[in-house]
C-alpha cells in the first residue's frame, strides 16, 4: 500500500524495492567499490555511489554480499560502506531523522533521496498521509532542489555529480534542464512541492514549496506571449497557497517579494494584449510595500533589489492616462504595423497626420508618464520593451525639427531595470535622471545630470543627497511615487 503511494507522490518507477524480498542496504558515500570475492585485493567490479540501493544476499567476513539489479551484477562491498534496511514501520521514525540530519550536509542530497525513499516503503499509511509525510516530502524536495542547484554551479566533479544525478533519477526525481543567459541550468520539476501544496502542511512548508515553484531561475527563456502568461498566472496562484501574515517575518519578506516579481510581469503582459493592468500592477506595489526591510538576510538584499526593479518597470500601470495637454506640445499614440505603437508628438499647429515628431516600437507606451518641460522644447515619456526593462525616450526641439533620443537603464545587455525622470533642470538644457539596472553580473543605481542634446551624464551620485542640483530641481510627483528612493 504504501508503495502505490510513494508511486503516485514521486513517479517511482525503478523497480528497486521488491514485493517479495525485504533484505536491501543502501550506499552511504561515492565511489564505493564492488568486488568480485570478499578481500580488498579483488578487482573492482564496479564503482557505487551514495544513495545506490542493493539486495543484501549474504555475509561473509567484514563485507556484504549484494545484487544490483541496475548493472545486473553481484558482488561484495564492505558492511560499513552500507546501511541495512529492513523495511519495517518501526525503522521509519530512525529513517526520517536520517533525512533531516542529510537535509543540512551539502553533497549528500543522493544519500537523503535514497533513504526518503525507504522512508515512504517503510511508513505506515497514516503516517505518510499525514505530518510525517509532508515533512519527508519537503525534505524530498530541498534534497533535490540542492542536488540541481549544484550541478548548475558546476562546482564538484562532473562525474560524481553526473552519478548522483543518476541516483536520484532512479528513485523518480525528475531533473529539467533550461537555458538562461548563455548558460544551462538544471532545475527540480518540483513533484513533492506540488503534492506538498495539496496536503495539510504548516506556513512554513508551504511558502518553501510556493518559493521553489515559483523561482525565476527555473523557467525557459524562450516561452511564447501566452506560455508566460499562463505560467506566470499559475506562479501567482501558487503563492495564494501561502499564509503569509503566518510566516516568520523573513520568510515572509522572501513570499512578498516573489509576489511582487511575478505581479509586475502580470501588469505588463495585460497591457500587451490589452487589458486592464492598474489592480496587477497595484497588487505588485502593495506586496513590495509590505516588505520589512528591517528583516531582510544578507542573502534577500539582491533580491529585494531585482523586485523593486521589477515593480518598477511597470509601476506607470497603476496611472490612468492623463489628459491631452491642449496647444502645447503632447503625445498621442496610433496603430502602426501589426504588434506596433506610434508615438506622435503634436501641438495646437499640428496634427497626428502631419506630427512634430514620430517613432514607433513594439514596446509598451506608457503615456501617463509624459512631461513636458517649462520651456516646452523638451517632453521625456517612459516606454517598456520588457517586462523587466524600461526605457526614457526623450523628445527634444532643435533650431531644425524635433528629435528622439533613448536613454537605457544602463549600457549592458537588457535584462532588469529602468530609466526614469526625475525632474527639469530649468533653462532647457538639462534634465534629472534615476537609473537602476541590474547586467552582467553587476548592480548599480544613480542619479544622474543629463545634458538633453547629448544625453550624456554630466554629474551622479549614488544618493540624490550627492547633487545639489538634485535636491534642488527634483520632481515632487517623481520624488513621491519613485521606487528609486526606497
Amino acid at each position: 500500500m504504501n508503495r502505490v503511494l510513494f508511486l503516485l507522490l514521486c513517479t517511482f518507477s525503478t523497480g528497486v524495492f521488491s514485493e517479495d524480498q525485504k533484505n536491501y542496504a543502501v550506499v552511504l558515500r561515492d565511489q564505493v567499490v564492488l568486488r568480485p570475492a570478499p578481500r580488498a585485493s579483488a578487482k573492482p567490479n564496479a564503482l557505487l555511489w551514495q544513495g545506490e540501493t542493493l539486495e543484501v544476499r549474504g555475509e561473509r567476513l567484514d563485507y556484504l554480499q549484494v545484487y544490483d539489479y541496475r548493472r545486473e551484477r553481484g558482488g561484495y562491498v564492505r558492511a560499513t560502506e552500507l546501511r541495512r534496511l529492513s523495511f519495517k514501520p518501526e525503522e521509519a521514525p530512525e529513517l526520517l531523522a536520517l533525512v533531516r540530519f542529510l537535509r543540512d550536509v551539502p553533497g549528500s542530497e543522493a544519500l537523503g533521496i535514497g533513504l526518503a525513499a525507504a522512508w515512504f516503503e517503510a511508513a505506515p499509511a497514516q503516517a505518510v498521509n499525514g505530518a510525517a509525510g509532508v515533512e519527508a516530502l519537503d525534505l524530498l524536495g530541498t534534497l533535490a532542489e540542492r542536488l540541481a542547484r549544484r550541478a548548475s554551479a558546476g562546482k564538484a566533479v562532473p562525474a560524481v555529480l553526473s552519478a548522483q544525478l543518476d541516483v536520484a533519477s532512479r528513485y523518480g526525481v525528475r531533473f529539467v534542464t533550461y537555458e538562461r543567459e548563455g548558460r544551462m541550468a538544471l532545475c527540480y520539476d518540483g513533484a513533492s512541492f506540488r503534492r506538498l501544496l495539496a496536503m495539510t502542511s504548516s506556513p512554513e512548508q508551504r511558502a518553501h514549496a510556493a518559493l521553489a515553484l515559483t523561482d525565476p531561475r527555473c523557467m525557459a527563456g524562450d516561452l511564447r506571449v501566452a506560455e508566460r502568461r499562463q505560467l506566470d498566472e499559475w506562479r501567482a496562484q501558487v503563492l495564494d497557497k501561502v499564509d503569509a501574515a503566518a510566516l516568520p517575518p523573513f520568510v515572509r519578506n522572501r513570499v512578498l517579494m516573489r509576489e511582487a516579481g511575478i505581479w509586475a510581469g502580470l501588469a505588463y503582459q495585460r497591457v500587451r494584449q490589452g487589458e486592464p493592468a492598474q489592480a496587477a500592477a497595484a497588487r505588485a506595489l502593495k506586496a513590495l510595500g509590505a516588505v520589512d526591510k528591517g528583516e531582510l538576510a544578507d542573502g534577500d538584499r539582491t533580491a529585494y533589489s531585482e523586485a523593486a526593479m521589477r515593480v518598477s518597470a511597470s509601476r506607470w500601470a497603476t496611472v490612468a492616462r492623463p489628459p491631452e495637454a491642449g496647444k502645447r506640445p503632447h503625445i498621442v499614440t496610433a496603430a502602426g504595423a501589426p504588434g506596433e505603437t506610434c508615438i506622435l508628438l503634436v501641438d495646437e499647429k499640428s496634427s497626428a497626420e502631419k506630427p512634430l515628431a514620430k517613432r514607433c516600437t513594439y514596446a509598451v507606451v506608457w503615456t501617463a508618464s509624459a512631461t513636458l518641460n517649462r520651456e516646452g522644447d523638451a517632453l521625456a515619456v517612459a516606454v517598456q520593451p520588457t517586462e523587466t526593462w524600461r526605457e526614457l525616450w526623450v523628445f527634444r526641439k532643435t533650431s531644425r525639427a524635433w528629435s528622439v533620443r533613448v536613454m537605457p537603464p544602463a549600457a549592458v545587455n537588457p535584462s532588469l531595470g529602468y530609466a526614469e525622470f526625475a525632474g527639469w533642470v530649468p533653462g532647457g538644457a538639462r534634465m534629472l535622471v534615476a537609473r537602476e539596472a541590474l547586467g552582467d553580473g553587476r548592480h548599480s543605481r544613480n542619479f544622474e545630470l543629463v545634458r538633453l542634446d547629448t544625453m550624456t551624464s554630466v554629474g551622479q551620485a549614488a544618493d540624490p543627497s550627492g547633487l545639489a542640483v538634485f535636491q534642488r530641481w527634483q520632481d515632487p510627483a517623481w520624488k513621491r511615487d519613485t521606487l528609486a528612493l526606497r
